[in-house]
């Protein structure tokens, strides 16, 4: 049965012209052990590879279902901006790039964002996908950020944002740019609310983001050996002319030296969230959680 399923069908919708439900690869390596694990599997285990433990990139839907109760969560409604206002052309249009990201993604750029129940807490929770440009920081995606901020404040709730960038979306120049001071100041109306802001940095969190809201939060949080930082290691020791320490710009690095607040398992992470939530809400612990709390 298991063949019929994994197999045959994913070849019968292929020569129908039917949407697979499985990536064309169906076999994932590990690129730290070299295993091999089937790709549903990895799935069903949060895309952590079961052997090495290492965090494969995390697809930004499954994220969401993973952190709101049930799988479930109201989308948020973003504010619609211009489409390349610049013209930017290099090898290819830019709206060209943004049409075929919206195609792979079937998403409008690369933030997404919702309200809903973590352990039976309202919260609001952005994911950033990497699938997106990179999970470049562009216009639109500063006015997703803006927006799910202010919509926390509107519910008094939680804010929580999983980070994964490559930095601001050259493709729009200052346009980008200018997200960080506006990102910045949505960040300051949270705080004025005396509402929690979670940042979670995953791999890679790197430019403009992390120069910005992705290191403003209350509490940052960051899954195992994910990339953090500014410019890149190679361009550092090239300015500096020292070689950089081992693990350099690795979140085990930054947690050490007081730059993130707690390496989090993925398996970990929603509780550890709702945990630092409810303790900064002050928040009644749930029934469900009592059992757990010492006397």
């Amino acid at each position: 049965m298991n063949w019929i399923k994994n197999f045959v069908r994913p070849k019968i919708r292929s020569l129908l012209g039917q949407k697979r439900d499985t990536p064309e690869n169906m076999w994932i390596k590990d690129p730290e052990s070299g295993q091999m694990v089937f790709y549903r599997d990895l799935e069903a285990n949060q895309f952590v590879f079961p052997g090495s433990g290492h965090h494969h990139r995390m697809p930004a839907e499954a994220r969401m279902k993973q952190v709101f109760d049930g799988g479930e969560w109201e989308k948020i409604t973003f504010p619609s901006v211009s489409v390349d206002p610049l013209k930017f052309r290099d090898e290819r249009k830019y709206a060209d790039r943004l049409k075929e990201a919206k195609a792979k993604t079937e998403t409008e750029d690369s933030v997404r964002a919702g309200f809903g129940k973590v352990d039976g807490l309202d919260m609001v929770v952005m994911v950033q996908d990497m699938s997106f440009i990179g999970g470049s920081l562009g216009m639109a995606a500063g006015e997703a950020i803006i927006a799910s901020m202010r919509y926390a404040v509107q519910k008094k709730c939680p804010c929580v944002i999983f980070v994964a960038s490559g930095g601001a979306r050259m493709q729009e120049g200052i346009l980008s740019l200018m997200q960080m001071p506006r990102t910045t100041i949505a960040v300051q109306e949270l705080r004025a609310a005396g509402l929690p802001y979670i940042v979670v940095l995953t791999n890679p969190t790197t430019g403009g983001v992390t120069a910005s809201y992705a290191m403003l939060g209350d509490v940052h949080l960051a899954e195992p050996n994910a990339l953090i930082g500014f410019a890149g290691q190679r361009v550092i020791e090239q300015t500096i002319r020292e070689k950089l320490p081992e693990g350099f710009q690795r979140s085990e690095y930054l947690k050490d030296h007081g730059m993130v607040d707690l390496v989090v398992h993925r398996h970990e992470m929603k509780a550890t969230i709702s945990r630092i939530a409810r303790i900064l809400m002050k928040a009644p612990v749930p029934l469900t959680q009592t059992a757990l709390v010492p006397a």
